[in-house]
């Protein structure tokens, strides 16, 4: 038997009981997918202007507290099926890697060099800024996992 597969924009199934709000669930399947695009926009362009791991990072984060407004604790769990620690420790992961990668060629840390993928030529500064977006993702999927749960139990509470 195969598992469904979970979908990337909201469901559309609430538990019985559970009040809707249809005019923000609608914005969010129409602005996640955009808001996403843009945060990596910030994630690439932050070398050359404003912007960067962090900033990309937050922005993702709120589309994922969007996700999270608008359709639960189990809408937000099916928009990135990997662990938010999962992220907060591969985004250390690779930028301490990336950091410390210069020391064992006998160059100071955060030594930038050129990487060329696919013709296109980027700093290795790009790789910290991509660890950094992982980690700050995680960091606000955590907070909405665990802040999240004593928000659902009042709103629960609200409701009967």
């Amino acid at each position: 038997m195969t598992a469904r597969p979970r979908p990337f924009l909201l469901s559309g199934t609430r538990r019985p009981g559970e009040p809707r709000m249809l005019l923000l669930e609608m914005t969010t399947r129409l602005l996640m997918p955009t808001i996403l695009v843009f945060s990596l926009y910030l994630l690439f362009v932050g070398h050359y202007g404003p912007g960067g791991g962090f900033s990309g990072g937050l922005v993702a984060g709120l589309a994922f507290v969007l996700r999270y407004m608008a359709g639960g604790r189990g809408e937000a769990g099916d928009a990135l099926p990997v662990r938010p620690s999962t992220l907060i420790g591969s985004g250390l992961v690779v930028s301490l890697g990336t950091a410390l990668a210069p020391v064992f060629a006998g160059a100071p840390v955060l030594t930038s060099t050129t990487i060329a993928v696919l013709g296109l030529e980027f700093p290795s500064n790009l790789l910290v800024d991509v660890g950094v977006y992982l980690l700050i993702v995680g960091v606000v999927l955590e907070l909405l996992r665990a802040l999240g749960a004593g928000v659902e139990r009042d709103l629960r509470e609200d409701w009967t």
